[in-house]
C-alpha cells in the first residue's frame, strides 16, 4: 500500500510538471505567433521576435531578439532591434478580457532614424499605427488598411502599468546628404498606467502610445545632428550655388519642414 501511495505521488507530480511545461510552452508560442502576427498588421512593416519566455505561474519573463523592419523606400535594414527586455504580467488575467502587464522593461535598444529631410522612417510606421489604432476602417480608402485596423480594435485589450526604455541608442541616417550618419543617446522614456480602467487599450493603441514617444524624443535628440549635417551640406554647396543651384535654400527649407511640429 505504502508503495503504491508513493508511486501514485510521484505519477501526480509528473503529470503537474508536464502539465506546467506544457502550458509555458504554449504560452511562450502563443505570445512569439502574436507579436510577428499583429506586429505587422498594426505597424505595416516586418516584425520578428526571436524567443520569449513567460511563467505561468509567477508571470514573469523576458524576451529577445525583437526586430522592427522599415516601411518601403527606406534603405537602412530595421527601424527598432531590440536585444532583450523584461516583464512582469498578472497570471490570472490571462484568462479574462483584459491582460494586465504589471511592468516591460527594455535595456539598451537600438532606434534607426532615417530621414530624407521631409520625412523619417519612425514617423511613416507610426502613421500605420494610427491607422490600425483608429479602427474606423476608412481613414486611407485601401481595403487592406481597413482590414488591419478592424483585427487590431478586435483583439484582445491590455493593462500596461510601468513601461520604461533605458540606456537606448539612436542611429541617425540622412539619406538626402549622401547617407551621413551619426549615433547618439536615446533619452529615458517612462510610461505609466496605460489601459487602466475597465475598457482597457488595445495593442495597436498601446503600441501607438509607445511608438508616439519613440519617435518624438528620437526627432528631439536628432535635430541638433540633422542641422550640424544640413549645415555642412551648405557650405559644400557653396561652389554649386555659385552655378546657379538652389540646393541651400533646398535643405534649409527641407530642415524647417522636417523638425518645426517637434
Amino acid at each position: 500500500m505504502k508503495k503504491f501511495v508513493i508511486r501514485f505521488l510521484i505519477v501526480i507530480v509528473i503529470t503537474v510538471v508536464l502539465a506546467v511545461l506544457g502550458v509555458t510552452l504554449f504560452l511562450d508560442r502563443a505570445i512569439k505567433a502574436g507579436v510577428e502576427t499583429m506586429g505587422p498588421k498594426v505597424a505595416g512593416v516586418d516584425v520578428k521576435l526571436r524567443s520569449v519566455s513567460v511563467s505561468p505561474l509567477s508571470g514573469s519573463g523576458g524576451l529577445k531578439g525583437l526586430v522592427v523592419g522599415n516601411p518601403p523606400g527606406f534603405k537602412t535594414p530595421w527601424a527598432i532591434n531590440v536585444g532583450s527586455a523584461t516583464l512582469a504580467l498578472e497570471p490570472r488575467s490571462l484568462l479574462s478580457d483584459k491582460i494586465i502587464v504589471k511592468s516591460i522593461s527594455v535595456e539598451a535598444p537600438q532606434i534607426t532614424f532615417e530621414t530624407d529631410l521631409r520625412a523619417n522612417n519612425l514617423n511613416k510606421i507610426l502613421a500605420n499605427v494610427k491607422e490600425a489604432a483608429s479602427g474606423n476602417g476608412q481613414p486611407t480608402g485601401k481595403p487592406e488598411e481597413s482590414a488591419r485596423a478592424k483585427e487590431a480594435k478586435a483583439a484582445k485589450k491590455l493593462q500596461l502599468d510601468d513601461f520604461i526604455i533605458k540606456n537606448g541608442r539612436i542611429h541617425v541616417s540622412v539619406t538626402a546628404l549622401g547617407g551621413q550618419s551619426a549615433t547618439l543617446a536615446l533619452p529615458e522614456i517612462h510610461l505609466q498606467d496605460l489601459g487602466k480602467g475597465p475598457d482597457g487599450i488595445t495593442a495597436a493603441e498601446l503600441t501607438k502610445r509607445i511608438l508616439e514617444e519613440i519617435e518624438r524624443k528620437a526627432a528631439q535628440a536628432s535635430a541638433d545632428t540633422v542641422s550640424d549635417m544640413g549645415k555642412g551640406a551648405l557650405y559644400m554647396a557653396k561652389d554649386l550655388a555659385k552655378g546657379g543651384t538652389n540646393m541651400p535654400e533646398k535643405v534649409t527649407k527641407s530642415l524647417g519642414d522636417l523638425f518645426k511640429k517637434k
